[in-house]
């Protein structure tokens, strides 16, 4: 994962802001928390989309789809069988340096197209 430093989370942000208005997403909510912030969008067939910048810049994209008719769902016939990985339960951290991304400066002239 990419390390996007706070310096430059507001560029992302912006970027994906841009995109979710041209593809004609309703922004929903918009949280400029400094150290997490977030972006919630609806698409026009009612998916709800999210970006959350997350502990250290890592940045979370998550898709909830619109209401479905309930369907039951059969229980697991057998045990699961997969080895788990010993260190699972830490959640992994960005640790690709992207020039860009992860300068420690703000990109200058850039805005959030608001």
């Amino acid at each position: 994962m990419t390390v996007v430093s706070a310096q430059r989370r507001g560029n992302f942000l912006g970027l994906v802001d841009r995109y979710w208005r041209k593809s004609g997403y309703r922004l929903r909510e918009i949280n400029a928390h400094a150290d997490a912030p977030a972006m919630y969008a609806e698409t026009k067939d009612g998916f709800v989309v999210s970006l959350i910048v997350a502990d250290k810049g890592q940045v979370h994209f998550d898709v909830d789809s619109p209401c479905v008719q309930a369907s039951e769902v059969a229980d697991p016939i057998s045990q699961a069988t997969a080895p788990l990985d010993p260190e699972a339960e830490f959640i992994p951290r960005p640790n690709i340096h992207s020039d860009f991304w992860s300068a420690e400066t703000p990109e200058v002239g850039v805005t959030s197209g608001r």
